[in-house]
């Protein structure tokens, strides 16, 4: 089975709104359902769990209804932090799965504009190498401060990638994996990949896309909009 993990459990505080930031409507449609209908619409996804802000979840199964997302089968609440978060919705997974088999895809609620290629590329990444994270080129010119306001210093980007979401990993593997780092005092990672590595656990690359963009400022939001109304975009499925 591949079971997608949606982590929807942040308040959106840089966003400045008063609602979270998975649950903004952009053209009628929140935010969240947005990537919900990625993952629904996706032949190779047999389950959806949505990590969900406390006193939420109950917007968040009427708005499931409303937009036909059937493979919902739960929502807990977040944590903490988002291993926090990861960690409850993984092990709530677990009481309905365990077969040395079942994969499952951890994404960003804020994410909604995921491209099925990616879905497809992240499982068969995963499934031939044991987890994929999903990365896009550095392009830009990279710098190192250590006082926030000036630098003399680069970092080469020919060797370096930025992360997005999804990150796939067999289910029973990630789940050790945060029961391993809980032992060892890692319980603030910043990713499951970076918790991985902080593990001394090898990492493999799936394909991303710029077009999968995070929505942390209202500016992500415009470019959401902007990208959602551009004309004659093959990628944009209606």
């Amino acid at each position: 089975m591949n079971i997608a993990l949606i982590i929807a459990g942040g308040v959106g505080a840089r966003m400045g709104q008063d609602i979270p930031k998975q649950f903004i409507n952009v053209n009628d449609k929140p935010v969240i359902v947005y990537t919900l209908e990625a993952f629904q619409k996706h032949p190779e996804i047999d389950a959806i769990e949505v990590v969900c802000l406390d006193g939420w979840h109950d917007v968040l199964r009427a708005y499931a209804k409303q937009f036909g997302i059937t493979k919902l089968e739960n929502i807990v609440s977040g944590g903490l932090n988002g291993q926090d978060s990861i960690r409850n919705g993984l092990l709530d997974i677990s009481k309905r799965y365990n077969s040395d088999d079942d994969v499952v895809l951890i994404h960003d609620a804020i994410r909604p504009m995921l491209l099925p290629e990616i879905i497809t590329d992240n499982i068969k990444i995963c499934r031939e190498y044991g987890n994929a994270i999903t990365v896009v080129p550095c392009t830009s010119a990279m710098l190192k401060t250590y006082d926030s306001i000036s630098t003399e210093e680069q970092v080469a980007r020919d060797n370096l990638k930025i992360t997005q979401t999804p990150q796939s990993f067999f289910l029973k593997d990630i789940v050790l994996a945060h029961q391993e780092a809980l032992k060892k005092g890692i319980t603030n990672s910043v990713a499951s990949c970076t918790m991985y590595i902080e593990l001394g656990k090898k990492v493999y690359m799936s394909k991303g896309s710029e077009k999968n963009l995070k929505l942390t400022t209202t500016e992500d939001i415009e470019i959401f909009k902007a990208l959602l109304n551009a004309k004659n975009d093959s990628w944009i499925k209606k």
